[in-house]
């Protein structure tokens, strides 16, 4: 059975406005859902909140803890798919860079991923 390729879902998370998180989440979450429709394994590190909720008391994650963790599955991922309104976002213009010292593929758009991927133009990581 041939690997899928994997694909690290990144693009803005955090704002001041709760409401924007959630939209914001809601935008990531629905992106991965379409990514492993189009049949590739997503990372989507906006269900992070998730850890945050069975968390017991006296326990504290960080955010840099949550930064490692999510720098290590994107050096694990064959690819980056970048979603739309990411400019601001510090996280994502950190993870793009990595992704480019890692040689990884950066694709901003759904569209864009299922042509290189047709066309066999991603390498599949270990």
């Amino acid at each position: 059975m041939k690997r899928k390729i994997r694909v690290y879902v990144a693009g803005s998370y955090t704002d001041p406005d709760t409401v924007k998180v959630w939209a914001n989440q809601r935008v990531g979450m629905r992106m991965a859902v379409e990514v492993m429709l189009s049949g590739f394994v997503p990372f989507c590190p906006f269900i992070d909140y998730h850890f945050f909720l069975m968390l017991r008391e006296h326990e504290l994650l960080t955010v840099e803890m949550m930064y490692d963790y999510s720098l290590s599955w994107l050096e694990a991922s064959d690819c980056v798919l970048v979603i739309r309104g990411w400019e601001n976002s510090k996280g994502t213009k950190a993870e793009i860079k990595r992704a480019e010292e890692l040689g990884m593929p950066v694709f901003y758009s759904l569209t864009d991923l299922i042509q290189a991927e047709t066309e066999g133009n991603i390498i599949l990581r270990r």
